[in-house]
């Protein structure tokens, strides 16, 4: 595994991110789907990322911009196909990020079945705090994750309530994409998603670890 201050420079670095669509049953509820019976996945390109000091911009198609406060997981040894009872292995540690989703967009893919990469994928899409190592959290299954907007509480899950766990998560990911060192996984939002205006601030937390802070334009 890389020395841990490389992976500081994920953003840079890293070539992927592997994103997890409704796996929290409450998050499932709130947008009026289906329980999904296996990982739902879709890809953000690195160009997503932004870091601190940085805006989340609203695209130009957009009507509808919606926040989503996630775990992320981030890959420290290259990985392909690795059994659950293994897949904490390859992890090299944990980031808190936004999956920014042009709902607009969105509703119109679901309605013809069509991918998600607009609506998930634009620049400024994936706001991301610093690297936290493994071992600053023994369990990231009992994690709690806030988001207000403009101080008001939005979001406040935690962990412990994903539908498809880290191990699986990784296990079955890597099944289908070889996962490398600095790609990160997002597993998943829970529920109290809403929209975001220009002008509007974000600030999200892993509660006793990490937080970040955005503004909207």
């Amino acid at each position: 595994m890389a020395a841990p201050f490389q992976f500081s420079r994920f953003v840079q670095w890293g070539k992927k991110i592997v994103a997890v669509g409704r796996n929290y049953v409450d998050h499932v509820h709130e947008l009026g789907n289906k329980v999904p019976t296996e990982p739902l996945l879709f890809l953000k390109p690195t160009t997503a990322y932004i870091t601190k000091g940085q805006s989340i911009i609203i695209p130009k198609n957009c009507q509808e911009l919606h926040h989503e406060v996630e775990l992320g997981v981030l890959i420290g040894e290259k990985c392909t196909d690795v059994p659950k009872h293994q897949a904490m292995s390859p992890v090299a540690g944990y980031v808190l990020a936004l999956d920014m989703t042009n709902r607009t967009i969105q509703g119109q893919a679901k309605a013809k079945g069509a991918p998600w990469s607009v609506c998930k994928g634009f620049d400024t899409s994936c706001p991301v705090g610093d690297f936290i190592p493994k071992d600053q959290i023994p369990d990231a299954q009992s994690l709690t994750l806030t988001l207000k907007v403009n101080g008001e509480i939005r979001q406040n899950g935690n962990t412990k309530d994903m539908l498809f766990k880290i191990p699986f998560l990784i296990s079955y990911i890597s099944g289908i994409f070889t996962l490398e060192p600095g790609d990160l996984v997002l597993t998943g939002t829970p529920s109290g998603v809403g929209p975001v205006q220009s002008g509007d601030c974000i600030d999200a937390a892993i509660e006793g670890l990490s937080k970040i802070s955005f503004n909207v334009k």
